[in-house]
């Protein structure tokens, strides 16, 4: 039985659409292939969440578009479990709060609307995260300084040359690509690998 995409794709479109397929998947492989070269700086992030969490201190999440999503699924596996059963832990995505974001980028603009979350809901040693697939993000850039500033340490998962975000925080990771998408895969596998740990030291 044809589907509507049967009738819709000729034979020429449909070599065309397997090549595109095929291309994706192995960009996709080369990418997350890659981050055997960074399992140092993954176990040092996941070692960073471990140790903030055991000290009774909270990781705090920042990030646009797909990084924001990025950013609540984290913390959403932290407060809630991943795999294992144990007690909620204290993570904050700060891209959440449609009030306050609408209200502090109507009030101070867009570049503040992480920045004046992190004043008033960061202290010291507490994780800033920061997630960017350009490393420029304005907004996560201003957040981590404030972060900075308050004493807290900063770490951040980013893509391409890690752009300024890399200079100023504790821990950068960044991803060797320049493919938006496949950079974000492996952000969220690397966020699922520290989450995975998480759970194995407060359940054991």
């Amino acid at each position: 039985m044809k589907s509507k995409l049967d009738t819709q794709i000729t034979p020429a479109s449909y070599l065309l659409l397997s090549r595109h397929i095929q291309h994706s998947i192995d960009e996709h492989s080369s990418v997350i292939n890659s981050l055997f070269n960074y399992s140092a700086e993954i176990e040092e992030m996941a070692t960073l969440v471990v140790n903030t969490l055991k000290t009774g201190k909270k990781i705090l999440l920042i990030g646009n578009g797909g990084s924001a999503s990025d950013a609540q699924h984290i913390a959403a596996e932290l407060v809630g479990r991943f795999s294992k059963e144990r007690r909620g832990l204290p993570a904050i995505a700060l891209t959440t709060d449609t009030s306050i974001l609408t209200s502090v980028g109507n009030d101070y603009g867009y570049e503040h609307i992480f920045s004046r979350q992190v004043e008033a809901l960061a202290n010291t040693d507490d994780l800033v995260i920061g997630i960017s697939t350009s490393g420029n993000s304005n907004n996560v850039l201003q957040a981590l300084k404030a972060a900075k500033c308050l004493g807290c340490i900063t770490a951040a998962l980013l893509g391409k040359d890690g752009g300024q975000i890399k200079n100023i925080v504790d821990l950068p990771l960044i991803i060797p690509s320049g493919n938006t998408a496949r950079i974000q895969e492996a952000h969220i596998l690397i966020g699922h690998i520290i989450c995975e740990i998480v759970d194995l030291v407060f359940t054991s």
